[in-house]
């Protein structure tokens, strides 16, 4: 196993504790000062991988909405280059696991140690003990492993020898995984990648961004020399604004009029979860914060649908990689033919 960690908290204690809140320092930031900082790191982590800004606006949507972010392809495009970079854009405590199929649960959990000084067992903190977790090739580790990330992702704490220890908030897994059909991989669980808030994929770069990655980094690469853009503290303020970005009911109804379309499509044979729903709702609030609006509007939800709820479906007689498109063009299909609600998005505020 591979770990680099910057900091790593951790905690001694010996009963259950609830998990905390992110400590908001000073009140939630204004979505123009958003819209500024967003950008700012949009055009940063643009100088590391270039020509996929969809893909890096997914990803800072994500970061927001407090989710996790999936980034599925073949090697060598990019996938860990972004969560680096989008890691390394905020001024947080960083760690990376590389997945390995002798990876064991405890290596990215923690584990308690007999403490002879002390006359008692002590808890030794995982990498999973960091504001931004890259875990690289997430689907080479075994399902025993893989299934150690399932309450980390999903509750933001981690259970070992019965004792309960907080994670650091806020909290974001990047998680990169290669397609099934190449060698030495394992299929994710439904129940980890429901886990996932959204989930990209990069493909090639065109010939032009090619052309210039080859040019650009010759003598160093952008990736050396990118400096954190946002402090923690922004940071927290940013997703404090975010959430109280305003939906209203008619666009919410919108929403679990899609989500619940796939789970009756008779090419669907698992649609998509009720945390789906919220998690397309959390990433639309995060998508209009980024565009400047205090309103969710309904093409933010369609922005949204395919990456946040094309991983999640599995289609009947479907499997590999052309049931991930599949799934894909189902979500699309499923959002045009759902009826927009009419009225004013920003109404009843």
């Amino acid at each position: 196993m591979t770990t680099t960690t910057t900091s790593t908290p951790g905690s001694d204690a010996r009963r259950e504790r609830r998990r905390p809140e992110a400590a908001v320092a000073g009140p939630p930031m204004s979505l123009d000062e958003v819209q500024q900082k967003a950008r700012g790191i949009l055009e940063a982590v643009a100088t590391v991988i270039d020509g996929k800004d969809g893909a890096i606006s997914t990803a800072l949507t994500v970061l927001l909405a407090e989710g996790h972010l999936l980034i599925e392809d073949v090697p060598g495009v990019g996938k860990t280059q972004l969560a680096r970079a989008l890691a390394k854009a905020v001024d947080a405590t960083v760690t990376r696991i590389q997945f390995t199929p002798d990876l064991l649960p405890s290596d990215i959990t923690g584990v308690s140690v007999y403490d002879r000084e002390r006359g008692g067992f002590q808890f030794v903190p995982g990498p999973v003990f960091a504001n931004v977790v890259i875990g690289d090739e997430i689907n080479r580790a075994s399902p025993k492993t893989q299934s150690a990330l399932l309450e980390s992702l999903e509750e933001r704490q981690v259970t070992v020898d019965g004792i309960t220890h907080p994670l650091p908030q806020p909290f974001l897994v990047v998680a990169t995984q290669n397609p099934v059909e190449m060698e030495g991989t394992y299929a994710l669980p439904e129940a980890q990648r429901d886990r996932f808030m959204a989930r990209i994929s990069l493909g090639y770069p065109d010939a032009e961004s090619e052309l210039r990655m080859l040019r650009q980094r010759e003598r160093t690469s952008p990736l050396d020399v990118l400096q954190p853009l946002v402090s923690l503290d922004d940071l927290t303020r940013m997703i404090a604004a975010v959430r109280g970005v305003y939906a209203a009911e008619a666009v919410e109804r919108y929403a679990v009029r899609i989500v619940q379309a796939t789970r009756v499509h008779p090419d669907v044979r698992l649609g998509a979860s009720p945390r789906a729903t919220l998690q397309l709702m959390r990433a639309a609030k995060s998508w209009a914060a980024l565009n400047g609006r205090s309103f969710v509007v309904p093409d933010d939800v369609d922005a949204l649908s395919g990456p946040v709820l094309g991983h999640r479906i599995i289609l009947a007689g479907r499997a590999g990689a052309g049931a991930v498109t599949a799934a894909y063009d189902l979500v699309a299909d499923v959002v045009e033919a759902t009826d927009v609600p009419l009225g004013d998005p920003a109404d009843a505020r």
